[in-house]
């Protein structure tokens, strides 16, 4: 930012010193012309009052003088200027009594000079004074060019200096934060960046860092507890199967190896089904799919209810017509997850109902059982959590059901939540899409 400045002072002062130059060549080159024709005109008068002439002329001390006679001959000059030939060849017209032209250089001088040429009537024939005065360099004189470079070199690193401090005065709380964030590391967790106390950009990007690292410190809390739980789940079946073989290998002769075989089968079932949500959770936060299809949720959860044998009643209420876009194996997935619980803590029948609402697709998984109470609504979705009912019921479940429920519905853009059921007994899950363009009635 400081050599941008920079550059961009230096290009205004260019600029102007050539604007400057301009007007002051300008200027100096009217003076000029102005003082020779001047000092012309002068000795036109001095031959119009008294023809007979002095060798000698008078005038400025920049501009040469010259008067040459009807045959063109030097008869009187400035300086030595009648000694030498005449310094031009060009006349007024012979309507004109005045020209100027620039010669570079006029006869018997040196460099470019404005000519100026006057026609003075004389009985014996046209006489003509030239005066001559130097042209005006582009610079103007080397003085002022050296002043106007001295300037805005002056301007110039008085400009870099203020930009210099203004931006290491304002990029000083950024390089603060810089340096807090990289002293934080996972070991630190809770830790923050100084929020400056101007409200500014810099506030902003404080509180957006520290608003990140909540973020981070909350999943990483998530992760540490998702890997504690999956630890200790996966260890109980293990130890388990473990305990069995090892009192089975004790006492052989007295161990019914058959019920020995069924109880760590069982062991090695609840593994393969830990083992299997952990694989889809994997997948899910991988967001590992990409195929999608467009999917009638009244049709699926009728072939689901049809094909699957459950202990409680299914009562389906389908309106025809309500398609999403998205891939049907998880969305069966997520039908079956909701189902299951369901029939673990439905008393009798289990209400599934499809509809539209406007440009969502709602379904919507009903028990008839305790219910869920409304703190412990969000505790159900996470992951390994069961709450105390849900342990009695099922002492085999894997408390992932439910968030993979979520997942899947969060990869298909939409929600999963518990609302208060009409009935007022019972859980009520409701899953919210965005219908697809397909739907019949869009």
């Amino acid at each position: 930012m400081t050599v941008m400045a920079g550059t961009v002072t230096a290009l205004i002062c260019a600029i102007l010193i050539t604007l400057v130059l301009v007007g002051v060549r300008g200027q100096t080159g009217d003076y000029k012309r102005n003082q020779a024709t001047s000092a012309a005109l002068r000795v036109a008068y001095e031959v119009r009052r008294e023809p007979a002439v002095r060798r000698g002329l008078a005038g400025p001390d920049d501009v040469v003088l010259q008067l040459l006679d009807h045959r063109r001959q030097v008869i009187a000059g400035k300086d030595g200027a009648s000694r030498i030939a005449p310094i031009a060849h060009f006349r007024p017209g012979e309507t004109d009594i005045y020209s100027t032209e620039v010669l570079c250089p006029p006869q018997g001088l040196h460099g470019c000079m404005w000519v100026v040429a006057i026609r003075v009537y004389q009985p014996t024939g046209d006489w003509t004074i030239y005066a001559a005065t130097p042209t005006v360099p582009w610079y103007v004189n080397p003085s002022l060019l050296l002043v106007a470079v001295c300037v805005s070199l002056l301007v110039v690193l008085l400009v870099s200096l203020r930009a210099w401090g203004t931006v290491d005065q304002t990029l000083a709380p950024v390089d603060a934060i810089r340096a807090e964030l990289a002293e934080i590391t996972a070991g630190e967790s809770g830790r923050r960046v100084t929020v400056p106390e101007n409200r500014d950009e810099i506030r902003l990007l404080a509180e957006a860092a520290n608003a990140t690292l909540d973020r981070l410190d909350s999943a990483l809390a998530r992760q540490r507890s998702f890997t504690s739980d999956a630890s200790h789940d996966l260890r109980s079946p293990i130890a388990a199967a473990r305990a069995q073989i090892e009192e089975a290998l004790l006492y052989p002769e007295q161990t019914d190896w058959p019920k020995t075989g069924r109880a760590v089968l069982q062991s090695l079932e609840r593994l393969q089904a830990i083992v299997t949500d952990l694989l889809q959770l994997a997948r899910l936060d991988a967001a590992a799919w990409q195929d999608t299809e467009l999917v009638d949720l009244g049709a699926l959860v009728t072939i689901e209810v049809a094909r699957s044998d459950r202990t409680k009643r299914i009562v389906p209420h389908i309106q025809e017509g309500v398609t999403v876009l998205g891939d049907r194996l998880r969305l069966v997935r997520l039908l079956t997850n909701l189902l299951d619980n369901a029939e673990r803590h439905a008393e009798a029948q289990v209400d599934i109902t499809v509809r539209r609402e406007d440009s969502v697709a709602v379904l919507e998984v009903r028990d008839d059982g305790a219910g869920i109470a409304e703190g412990d609504r969000d505790l159900v979705f996470q992951r390994f959590a069961r709450l105390e009912a849900s342990k009695a019921r099922d002492p085999a479940g894997t408390g992932l059901g439910l968030p993979i429920a979520r997942e899947i519905a969060r990869l298909h853009g939409g929600t999963l939540t518990i609302e208060d059921s009409a009935e007022g007994r019972g859980a009520r899950f409701v899953l919210r899409i965005p219908r697809n363009r397909g739907d019949r009635d869009a």
